[in-house]
């Protein structure tokens, strides 16, 4: 691909994922590491950063679906594999076959996981995923007696191993946050009765990317890391990526399509929300919410371009949006690299900013760049 010529690219650093791979691990260092890949690895592409996660070290991917699993091992990833969102129906078989942990969460999971087990001739990877107080997925205390006992009775008959029990908190994003030292007792309480009751784990986890940087007593066998892996901050409360010692691993850039003079009271973009309060110059983004640049963060967006940081004028459309040159264009051309976010150690604007424009988490905003953006690589 000529990036010189390209309308916006998403530039993927693999060295950068790489590099936060070890700094996580130096942050947990008597557990294991689980790269978190889901959503196509939150924006960055899945095959490329899992093959990357695992040079670094990462000695465990996840996903959420279990098709995101398959097309790991389908591309030829091997080691172990965690999926955790599954619906009745799920291919469950095919999972299997290819070796895949499985979560299971309830009752009707564990029923048909053993049904393909046997189907399959093979014996399932499960691990029991517990409910401690997120209220989302996993099983609920009142519920996990029965879970646990079919499950280890599925393991007496052969149809299943249980590989691990686990969890997922609510707030480690939030340091001192009350219901953290309450999931981690109920987690301990959980995964001490299934002990007791027969289950070997493989693996107990519960440590999000917050926590594997904040709690050290949640690291438990394997800590598993998303957003970090891709070095953006999990939460402003926590530190910038630079205060984490963590490297961004994507910049979403576009080449300007049109610089042209508009004279003072020139609305801007539906709607004229921006106005220009003098003559000045006006450079054309061609990027837009269909490629996952967010409309909320019209008028407030910043840019890189001609070498200062720049803010979206008027409305995000589907395609492009403008930005305003302050009074003139001299030191913007046709063709310049515009940087919409990246590496604030290099100057740039960061995911974390373009959060903060559209109110919303950094981790929509790398997760949502579309797929008419193409990836381009670095770092092998």
């Amino acid at each position: 691909m000529n990036e010189t010529a390209a309308r916006v690219y998403a530039e993927i650093d693999l060295d950068a994922v790489r590099a936060n791979v070890r700094a996580l691990r130096e942050r947990a260092p008597r557990s294991a590491l689980m790269a978190v890949v889901k959503a196509d690895a939150y924006g960055h592409g899945a095959v490329a950063c899992a093959k990357a996660a695992q040079e670094a070290g990462a000695s465990w991917l996840g996903t959420a679906t279990p098709e995101e699993a398959l097309a790991l091992r389908a591309a030829g990833l091997e080691g172990p594999v965690l999926c955790w969102l599954w619906t009745p129906g799920g291919p469950w078989r095919e999972a299997v076959e290819a070796g895949i942990d499985v979560a299971v969460s309830a009752m009707w999971a564990l029923d048909e996981v053993r049904e393909a087990a046997r189907a399959a001739g093979l014996t399932a990877r499960i691990q029991l995923k517990a409910d401690t107080g997120l209220g989302r997925n996993g099983c609920q205390p009142a519920d996990w007696e029965e879970l646990v006992t079919e499950a280890v009775a599925a393991q007496s008959e052969g149809t299943v191993r249980v590989t691990g029990v686990w969890s997922h908190f609510a707030c480690a994003d939030e340091p001192g946050h009350p219901s953290i030292q309450l999931q981690l007792a109920a987690f301990r309480d959980m995964l001490a009765y299934a002990e007791k009751e027969g289950v070997e784990p493989e693996v107990r986890h519960i440590a999000n990317s917050p926590a594997t940087l904040t709690l050290p007593e949640s690291h438990f066998d394997l800590v598993r890391c998303g957003l970090a892996v891709y070095g953006v901050s999990p939460a402003p409360e926590l530190g910038t990526s630079a205060q984490l010692g963590l490297r961004p691993a994507m910049a979403l850039k576009a080449s300007v399509a049109l610089v042209k003079t508009v004279p003072a009271g020139h609305g801007v973009s539906y709607g004229h929300h921006h106005v220009t309060e003098r003559e000045t110059g006006l450079a054309l983004i061609p990027a837009g919410y269909a490629d996952g640049v967010p409309r909320q963060a019209s008028g407030l967006g910043p840019v890189l371009v001609g070498g200062r940081i720049r803010t979206v004028a008027g409305r995000v459309a589907m395609d492009q949006f403008v930005v305003d040159l302050d009074g003139d264009g001299d030191d913007v051309r046709v063709g310049d690299e515009a940087v919409l976010f990246g590496d604030a150690e290099r100057g740039e604007p960061t995911a974390e900013d373009w959060a903060q424009a559209a109110h919303t988490i950094a981790y929509e905003i790398v997760t949502r760049i579309g797929g008419r953006v193409p990836r381009v690589y670095r770092g092998g």
